[in-house]
């Protein structure tokens, strides 16, 4: 018995540990707002032109003089975003997406780009080289609201650049029906006699505070810029290795894509695959960084016209659209370190979500899925149980004549449980199996854009927050407390009071969790109950199971 009672205490000192981590991390207080405007994005970045190597066109680019003040702006409307682009580069300040709404006031959008609500977070381009534009430079802006017609499927945006030297600039940007990927393109128009060379920039400029402060199971959901290449795969940079000059992340390549990750959404510019680009990322000021690519232009002769640009996605991760708009872009999905369980369930997850169109029923379907393929696991673990049930009395008559001689008891003990043919340990497995599917659906409600202040029914109108009346806690607490009481009782005092004691913490831990995850825990435990219901009944009663 002692090696029973060493495995049920680490049990439970594991399981203690993760949810009161995931718990006091879940609920970290907010970060602090940023107090700016976007005039004050402009000020800040006087440093944040990048500069291509030797092996693309460009050389040093002076900092450009934008005009003081804050630059006028001009608001875009689609079907699946607002947008406010800035006059100084052109630069997408502030993003609205209006199928998804804000974490606390639900009847405001989503704010991911942000010119100073919360964050300084926009989306920002440039040329390089003498007198061209770049992402401070005060260009034209159309007049009036930009609104996409109903009968439309794309919305073209011009802005004009003042022309230099005879080099005359538009920058595009494409909005189109039911996206969240914006075309940006550079129009260049040499009417100079001179040749002209530069190379096109594409950047997110952020602060370096969190979007959300989340953590779970002592992984936090990540905020930052992010690389992918065929080569390296997926790349992620934390603000403190940009800063230190340590960030590692591809350079160079053919292929490949810059985001900013953060969670549930993100950006990322997406160039053309075969194009040759350069990554880079580095800390603007104490609060600013910047992560971007530069992509090479061909030279542009006297009186010829040249275009570059690239594709920009900023909205949610929606695993099902993420690989269709680039190679790699659903593994900014992070389930931290369980991902070889979490990516399947979701996938399957999503399977009876199609099937229902409601996540919780969903998560009720894959309970009973779960519950199936460990049912001859669960079925020999009640079992084993059942029968240490029915040796109650003789293991107390064990207790009582030789209590005081441990080695003894320990001796009878087993030798009883080898003649009834019953593991003593078995009762532990479906609880080990339950651990990792737990985190696995803990990361999968957390992380997954799909669950975001998804319904099940009545009450419950966010399965990834907690239940609001804490109902689920208390149901799930007394299905703990039912299979407790079907349970053999622990010949061990100490034991026996710590395996009561489980249903209480657990109950308390479970009010602050997501509703989704404690669903999942009631409909587990239910299902269990009437399994171990039936085996013990039968056990009693001599049948044969």
């Amino acid at each position: 018995m002692d090696n029973r009672r060493l495995i049920l205490l680490t049990i439970f000192a594991f399981s203690i540990f993760m949810l009161w981590d995931g718990w006091t991390k879940h609920n970290a207080p907010p970060v602090a707002q940023v107090a700016s405007s976007s005039a004050g994005v402009t000020a800040s970045a006087d440093a944040a032109i990048p500069q291509a190597s030797t092996q693309l066109n460009g050389g040093s680019v002076p900092v450009d003089t934008a005009a003081a003040g804050a630059a006028p702006t001009v608001t875009v409307r689609t079907d699946a975003v607002v947008a406010t682009i800035s006059a100084d580069g052109g630069d997408i300040v502030r993003l609205e997406l209006t199928r998804h709404k804000a974490t606390k006031d639900k009847t405001q959008n989503y704010v991911l780009l942000d010119n100073g609500t919360r964050h300084i977070y926009a989306a920002q381009s440039g040329l390089t080289g003498q007198g061209l534009p770049n992402h401070k430079t005060r260009f034209t802006l159309p007049e009036g609201e930009q609104v996409m017609a109903a009968d439309a499927k794309s919305l073209t945006v011009r802005l004009d650049a003042p022309a230099e030297n005879g080099v005359s600039v538009s920058k595009l940007l494409t909005f189109h029906r039911d996206s969240y990927v914006i075309d940006v393109a550079y129009e260049i128009r040499n009417g100079s006699d001179a040749p002209v060379r530069t190379d096109a920039y594409f950047q997110f400029q952020r602060d370096g505070e969190a979007a959300e402060t989340t953590e779970a199971m002592g992984v936090s959901t990540f905020t930052g810029p992010a690389f992918y290449t065929d080569a390296q795969k997926f790349q992620k940079v934390s603000f403190e290795d940009i800063a230190d000059g340590s960030a590692k992340f591809a350079k160079k390549d053919d292929n490949g894509w810059v985001a900013m990750v953060q969670h549930y959404f993100v950006s990322a510019f997406l160039p053309e695959q075969g194009v040759q680009r350069e990554y880079f990322a580095r800390k603007i000021n104490d609060r600013l960084y910047t992560a971007g690519t530069i992509l090479p232009v061909e030279e542009i002769a006297p009186g010829a016209t040249a275009t570059v640009g690239t594709r920009l996605y900023s909205g949610p991760q929606e695993q099902e659209h993420l690989e269709a708009i680039a190679p790699g872009l659903d593994l900014v999905v992070d389930y931290g370190w369980l991902t070889v369980i979490a990516a399947p369930l979701f996938w399957v997850l999503q399977w009876f979500h199609n099937l229902t169109g409601n996540w919780g029923w969903a998560i009720i379907l894959v309970t009973i899925c779960l519950k199936l393929i460990f049912f001859p696991l669960s079925a020999a673990s009640y079992k084993s149980m059942a029968k240490m049930r029915t040796l109650g009395p003789r293991l107390q008559r064990l207790k009582e004549q030789h209590g005081d001689d441990k080695a003894r008891m320990q001796k009878e003990m087993m030798e009883i449980y080898k003649k009834e043919k019953i593991n003593p340990l078995g009762g532990c497995l479906p609880i080990l199996v339950q651990i990792p599917v737990f985190i696995a659906l803990y990361w999968v409600l957390l992380g997954s854009v799909e669950m975001r202040q998804a319904p099940w029914l009545g009450w419950i109108t966010d399965l990834s927050v907690k239940d609001p009346y804490f109902i689920l806690p208390i149901i799930m607490g007394a299905t703990m407390l039912i299979q407790m009481r079907l349970n053999p009782t622990p010949p061990d005092p100490m034991q026996a009071k710590v395996m009561m004691a489980m249903p209480i913490v657990f109950t308390f831990m479970f009010l602050f969790f997501p509703a989704g995850l404690v669903l999942y825990w009631v409909v587990n435990n239910t299902l269990s109950i009437a399994q171990q219901w039936q085996i013990t009944k039968m056990i009693e009663s001599g049948q044969k199971t």
